[in-house]
């Protein structure tokens, strides 16, 4: 894939940009390398300093950055500018908490291993690669960069190809902001260069989103390299609807969990698993909304529903419906691509899906949700754990019997019961099975990529 930007909405090539040479890319390794050296002498204070200003940056930058955001990958503008606002969030909250997540904790009693003293303590790595999607190009960078450079880590971002200003702003935001020169860079390289850059003794670690096969690719080079990785590759999340549910709230918030970044969320709802008894009313008005999203341009205000990020992730999705259709599923909205330029796609709502269909097992990347009808909680929960994915999970009850029966069954990193999955710098972010490992945000997030020191004193 070309490194350029262009634009979902009309298809049309904005910028395109040449790859680092290796020269190049050997350059910015020794400079997070030499920023490491100096980052990892610094206090804690000195970095929240730094990094409470790049927050500011961003707020500052918001409209700019929202109007990039949306021109690269097609998300509304009001989600656009809410991502960023969102990431000055979650760099302030580790601004906030690193030094209480990283303090160091004392044993209670170390005459019981022979010590005056003893106890473990947190201490940087080195320099961490981030391997980073283009569907939210600042959130799933800053929510990795934030605490890896408080942690007193530097960082190297491979960006994907088609946001690539958004990359480059990314390059240069944590100097601006007054971090030591180098401790951020991005690399504009292709996939088949990552190898490489990992490979280097200089870079002690790695973290991926995106697909499953790119995560198993780089955690086995990782593991012949005995370096440490975070993955989280994407999901197939349930979203069940049981009897007691509020059924009209239920159905509203089940077409933003479906439809919020025109459907390119890893932690978006996409199989909506109904209990029997209000599976028709559910549906109906389930359908009925999703049929109401204004598809458009995303640059206007009034726009639900933006283009498919990529001309291949459209076609992806036209052929996994066309497929479910032809093999007996029933279209109950949508399932058209509008004849407009640019990559779009219709929300769309199908039923009767079934496990010789792509849409079964295969994460759908766009506004596409199935709809399972479940005869009983254990149906729901049998259908709800059915996949190789175990992201998050959300599940709709007032029974407070029936919900702790939930959250102790679901396969999945993450449950929500009456409302939708989201991500919170203030709670772990993570999935199981092929939806990843290791967890980003809160303490989990930031002690991923420091080495936990055992301190024994006599």
């Amino acid at each position: 894939m070309a490194i350029a930007t262009i634009n979902p909405t009309t298809g049309v090539t904005e910028q395109t940009f040449e790859a680092h040479t290796d020269a190049e890319v050997e350059d910015r390794i020794a400079q997070a390398q030499s920023a490491y050296e100096t980052l990892r002498q610094t206090s804690f204070a000195q970095r929240a300093g730094w990094m409470r200003r790049a927050a500011d940056l961003l707020e500052e930058e918001v409209e700019r950055l929202g109007r990039l955001i949306t021109l690269e990958m097609g998300r509304p503008l009001a989600g656009a500018r809410a991502e960023v606002l969102k990431s000055a969030k979650g760099l302030r909250f580790y601004a906030d908490h690193a030094e209480e997540f990283l303090a160091p904790e004392p044993l209670a009693d170390p005459s019981v291993v022979g010590a005056s003293a003893a106890g473990t303590r947190y201490a940087p790595i080195g320099i961490v690669l981030a391997v980073m999607p283009w569907n939210y190009p600042l959130w799933q960078v800053l929510r990795f960069a934030g605490p890896a450079l408080m942690a007193g880590n530097a960082g190297l971002l491979k960006h994907a190809s088609n946001v690539p200003q958004s990359a480059i702003y990314l390059d240069t935001l944590f100097e601006r902001a007054g971090f030591p020169a180098g401790a951020f860079r991005t690399l504009l390289i292709p996939a088949s260069r990552v190898e490489g850059v990992l490979r280097d003794g200089r870079v002690k670690a790695a973290t991926l989103t995106g697909s499953e096969p790119a995560g198993r690719s780089l955690a086995a080079i990782a593991g012949s390299e005995v370096k440490h990785v975070v993955l989280e590759l994407g999901g197939s999340d349930p979203f069940i609807v049981m009897p007691s549910a509020d059924l009209e709230r239920a159905a509203t918030v089940a077409v933003t969990a479906r439809n919020q970044n025109n459907g390119q969320s890893c932690i978006a709802a996409k199989r909506f698993i109904v209990h029997a008894d209000v599976y028709d009313e559910f549906t109906r008005l389930f359908a009925e909304q999703v049929a109401a999203l204004t598809v458009g341009d995303p640059f206007d205000e009034g726009t639900d529903v933006g283009p498919i990020a990529t001309q291949s992730g459209r076609d992806e999705l036209e052929e996994q419906v066309a497929d479910a259709v032809a093999k007996g599923a029933h279209l109950l909205t949508g399932g058209t691509v509008p004849e407009r330029d640019g990559w779009f796609y219709e929300p769309t709502v199908l039923e009767g899906v079934t496990p010789e269909m792509r849409l079964y097992l295969e994460e759908a990347f766009g506004p596409v949700a199935a709809v399972y009808r479940a005869a009983s909680r254990e149906d729901a929960l049998r259908l709800a754990n059915g996949t190789t994915f175990g992201l998050s999970s959300a599940v709709w009850t007032r029974d407070e019997e029936e919900r702790e029966w939930f959250i102790d069954r679901l396969d999945a990193g993450a449950v929500f019961v009456n409302g939708m999955t989201a991500s919170y710098p203030e709670l772990p972010f993570g999935g199981v099975k092929d939806s990843g490992v290791g967890r980003e945000l809160a303490a989990a997030g930031i002690r991923e990529f420091c080495n936990l020191k055992t301190v024994w004193e006599g």
